[in-house]
């Protein structure tokens, strides 16, 4: 976009806004020059598989002009809560993929499945083939059958199968 064009636009915006006075483009420009990004970064090292706290990340300013690499989370309230997938290192911005959320079932790991319908409870043990948060739909290997069916995770761990 031509540099008159977003000036103009920065111009409109301002009166859109409501402000009494137009802008004038070269205080626009100066405007846009003195704005700071703030970014959650972590204040200490955070290891794969840790979960992340509030008390570990701060709010840093970079200039407007910033790009990462990668694309960066950019609220605290985004990573509390989640598991590290890499290592986040101090004062450094946190990029969407290195987070995810917290596992609740672990491929492998001996679950317990449980089919409710019409007061008629079941359970079974079974063996996820997946890892899985809270909500998730994941394949799942009944240990007394071999047989694969789908479940649901819930939030004490185990998978309920069937209608829902």
């Amino acid at each position: 976009m031509p540099r008159k064009t977003f000036v103009r636009g920065l111009v409109l915006a301002a009166l859109a806004a409501g402000s009494a006075q137009p802008i004038a483009p070269a205080q626009a420009v100066e405007g846009m020059a003195n704005a700071e990004l703030m970014l959650p970064v972590p204040t200490v090292t955070i290891y794969p598989g840790d979960t992340i706290k509030e008390s570990m990340l701060r709010m840093q300013a970079y200039p407007a002009t910033y790009r990462a690499r990668t694309a960066v989370i950019d609220a605290s309230a985004a990573i509390a809560g989640r598991v590290a997938r890499r290592m986040l290192l101090p004062g450094e911005p946190v990029p969407v993929n290195a987070v995810d959320d917290p596992r609740l079932v672990s491929r492998g790991a001996p679950t317990q499945m449980i089919f409710e319908e019409n007061g008629l409870v079941i359970t079974a043990v079974g063996a996820p083939l997946q890892n899985g948060g809270l909500g998730e739909t994941i394949r799942v290997r009944n240990t007394d059958t071999n047989r694969i069916i789908l479940g649901t995770v819930m939030a004490d761990g185990r998978i309920r199968i069937g209608a829902q």
